[in-house]
């Protein structure tokens, strides 16, 4: 296999629930210093790496609203959740000795930077790893959403998805035995199918300025960086096939 990424500049989503491990809340120091692992080998191949991590492992907005919490609210958690999140792993990377940095979408000066795609595209190319925390600062919208945004918007090759499973699959292979991998879909499709890839927002925006996203296993360890040397891993989701 090439050493040779395929990619110049990622947009990598994380979960919020991945950091959990097998714990029911907050980060798991075990799988924070493998995603750290997994982001410094990246970023030794040269990679300009931003990242989009949830709030899962705090909060979500959404079922909050079943405890009588508005909507609003929860979603202001969540977001609030994403910039633990964020500045954890910020950390974590220096500590690595990676240069990392968190900036948010809503102004919390004394945590993290606001955002700033101007600034945000200036420390990529410096080599630093930037961490886009608070979603896209607006409830109702997820961090599905707010990574395909900021991708466009920071000028990534491709928007990374990180999933526990080796791809799309054709139905859930949990409860299908007879599922099987997809390994390049077009946006309609999924959209059609309603397949569950990223929210439909989401996956309307990356159709709508082209851009591709990535679906692949990253509780593999070496997953990240053999999904950005490999074509043929995980699934490919395009405009065109």
């Amino acid at each position: 296999m090439s050493e040779q990424s395929i990619y110049r500049r990622i947009l990598l989503k994380l979960s919020g629930e991945a950091l959990m491990g097998e714990g029911c809340q907050g980060v798991d120091p075990v799988v924070l210093a493998q995603m750290v692992e997994e982001i410094t080998a990246i970023t030794e191949l040269g990679v300009q790496v931003a990242i989009v991590i949830g709030g899962g492992n705090y909060c979500r907005g959404a079922s909050l609203e079943e405890v009588g919490v508005s909507r609003v609210t929860g979603d202001q958690m969540g977001m609030l959740a994403t910039v633990m999140n964020a500045i954890a792993v910020r950390d974590a990377l220096n500590q690595a000795g990676v240069a990392a940095r968190t900036m948010s979408a809503f102004k919390i000066s004394k945590v993290c930077d606001e955002y700033s795609t101007h600034v945000a595209v200036a420390a990529l190319k410096r080599g630093e790893v930037v961490l886009f925390a608070a979603g896209t600062g607006n409830p109702f919208f997820t961090t599905d959403t707010a990574a395909c945004l900021r991708g466009i918007e920071v000028g990534a090759d491709v928007v990374m998805k990180a999933t526990k499973v080796d791809g799309v699959y054709s139905a859930d292979p949990v409860k299908d035995p007879t599922a099987t991998l997809i390994s390049r879909i077009s946006y309609e499709e999924v959209l059609e199918k309603r397949l569950g890839v990223m929210d439909l927002t989401a996956i309307v925006l990356c159709r709508e300025h082209n851009m591709p996203l990535r679906v692949f296993n990253m509780m593999r360890p070496g997953g990240l960086r053999v999904a950005l040397l490999n074509e043929d891993e995980g699934t490919l989701v395009t405009k065109e096939l």
